[in-house]
């Protein structure tokens, strides 16, 4: 993927000067490390978050009991290089859901429950496994999502991106293949600068070359319909990131891109308005898609 130059906006506070205790004190747009992590602390942030991806689980098991679905179809040589498709009928529209989980953990198994949304109307869901770090570089990730593309394009001539988290970051990079449509990033983080200078990159291992050939908000634009949502109750660093790289696609695909902000929702609330057939988000991929009429 191609690169432009940095958003005027993105203000990465490096330090080469001055005493170390202000380098310290500024690793971040004026954050130390400890502020740093808890900027990026998704979990930390929602009180009960384990009890809620527990619940996504539960509810994720009764979908694939009732649901009829193609499980565990193997797009590649790895492990979790494994797809769960659950077909909406031939000639549907297919939307392709990437999991979060800061490249380091989760499986796609907990998010079946976002399925029902897209299938109540008659669009098909695929949920991609992929490898997680530190077993993979994130350069390998992106190139299990691109291979999972390759192996459901065939079948599908309507094929959209959506993920949530690292997932959004993942489906922003899937923009580029050849048979996406468009896509859908939810809560997604596009300048990796900041996660490479925070507790996530112990096990991710990002370097600076990493950090400039994978963050999307300073790579160019895909030039497809590109639909960004966050919450309104997201950390303040979440939310800085969909608006910053809603920023930077206005400034090349101004009619190409918006930006859904779900006020009352956090980072794991959100995805509720996808899950529901009349949730927001199922409302913002109809229309991306063009079933909305």
């Amino acid at each position: 993927m191609p690169r432009r130059q940095p958003f005027p906006s993105h203000d990465k506070r490096r330090i080469f000067f001055g005493k170390l205790s202000d380098a310290v004190m500024n690793l971040y747009r004026n954050m130390d490390r400890a502020a740093l992590d808890a900027a990026y602390n998704n979990g930390a942030a929602v009180p009960g978050s384990a009890g809620i991806v527990a619940s996504w689980q539960d509810r994720s098991k009764r979908l694939r009991s009732m649901r009829p679905a193609k499980l565990d179809l193997r797009y590649g040589e790895a492990e979790r290089n494994r797809l769960d498709y659950f077909d909406a009928g031939a000639g549907t529209p297919l939307l392709v859901f990437i999991h979060g989980g800061y490249w380091q953990m989760r499986e796609k198994e907990t998010f079946s429950f976002l399925a029902a949304g897209p299938l109540a109307h008659g669009i098909s869901v695929a949920l991609v496994g992929y490898t997680l770090a530190p077993e993979k570089r994130l350069g390998g990730m992106v190139a299990e999502i691109n291979a999972a593309l390759d192996f459901l394009a065939p079948n599908s001539n309507a094929l959209y991106v959506s993920g949530w988290s690292a997932g959004g970051h993942l489906a922003a990079m899937a923009m580029t293949h050849a048979a996406v449509k468009g896509g859908l990033a939810i809560s997604g983080i596009y300048d990796l600068e900041p996660i490479r200078l925070c507790y996530v990159n112990d096990k991710l291992g990002l370097d600076d070359e990493e950090v400039r050939r994978h963050s999307p908000l300073t790579l160019v634009a895909p030039g497809k319909p590109l639909r960004l949502a966050y919450g309104g109750n997201e950390l303040p660093e979440l939310q800085r990131q969909s608006e910053a790289y809603f920023q930077a696609l206005q400034s090349q695909q101004r009619d190409l891109c918006a930006l859904h902000r779900l006020a009352g929702h956090d980072h794991f609330s959100i995805l509720e308005e996808l899950a529901s057939p009349d949730g927001a988000l199922m409302h913002a991929t109809r229309r991306l898609m063009g079933t909305d009429r």
